[in-house]
């Protein structure tokens, strides 16, 4: 199941629920829509997980159920879906800096981050001039609100919890990630000696998925970053996910543990990143 496809069917697992209520209390959708006041194809829309319920949809349907009991646990589940998938433009309206403040909390909650990318190197191992560069083509991409060094500086201020004792990083990279220039051949350059410099950690994991490597089991998938085993975040072209049901934490835990063994590790990474660095010499 995709990332998209969880959320698609947890609108409908919702929908289901509403539709059984419905049922248990004796009422056909034609029925219930005329007590509400709806259009009947409102309550279909809703039972198919096409059309998302407002609270108070949720509070007369509940209450025209007579389960006026169950009116919160629904307006819970349903924010819960809401919350799940939040698009760019949303979290970006107001600029990157506060975009990126947005995520400071679970940062610092979080003690064992497990993050595979396969696009750019993450952001708790980017140096300034990558960070630069990276939110810089996002904001004229996306024509944002100039603010990229204010953004920039949040970012770098991040990186703390990297010097933190208690605190277990496994990162995992595709090795086209470390091949692909951003920022120009000097940005690149300090970037990769950074990269060099942060796997000998003694709290960091750094995996490179080599491009030779057999991909019959698992391909290169959507970038994620798992928090301990509270929250996985999924970098999507439009959006940005927000899961926390435990089936699919412990699905990308497995996804993670599959790439893990692809990757190469140790003296081996490091020869990738060198590599890398001479190709750009």
């Amino acid at each position: 199941m995709s990332s998209l496809s969880s959320v698609l069917e947890a609108r409908k697992a919702l929908g289901r629920r509403l539709r059984d209520i419905r049922r248990d209390a004796g009422l056909t959708a034609r029925a219930l829509a005329g007590l509400a006041g709806w259009h009947e194809s409102k309550i279909s829309k809703i039972e198919h997980g096409t059309t998302n319920p407002s609270d108070d949809d949720l509070r007369v349907w509940a209450t025209h159920c007579e389960v006026p009991e169950q009116a919160e646990d629904l307006i819970a589940t349903a924010r819960g879906i809401a919350g799940m998938y939040t698009d760019w433009r949303r979290m970006e309206r107001t600029g990157l800096k506060l975009a990126q403040q947005s995520v400071a909390p679970i940062y610092e909650r979080t003690r064992w981050f497990r993050i595979y990318s396969s696009t750019t190197l993450p952001g708790l191992i980017q140096t300034e001039g990558y960070t630069r560069a990276v939110l810089r083509s996002v904001q004229e991409r996306r024509g944002l609100t100039d603010d990229v060094e204010d953004a920039v500086a949040v970012r770098m201020e991040r990186q703390h919890v990297l010097r933190l004792p208690d605190r277990r990083f496994a990162f995992l990279v595709e090795e086209s990630v470390i091949r692909a220039t951003v920022g120009g051949t000097d940005t690149m350059l300090e970037q990769l000696a950074h990269l060099l410099a942060v796997s000998i950690f003694p709290n960091v994991s750094l995996g490179i998925v080599p491009s030779s490597a057999d991909r019959t089991s698992i391909r290169a998938v959507e970038s994620f970053y798992m928090h301990d085993e509270a929250q996985v975040n999924v970098e999507l072209v439009s959006a940005y996910l927000t899961l926390t049901r435990p089936s699919e934490i412990a699905m990308y835990a497995h996804v993670f543990r599959m790439l893990k063994d692809l990757a190469v590790h140790g003296p081996a990474a490091t020869k990738v990143i060198t590599s890398a660095i001479d190709a750009l010499g």
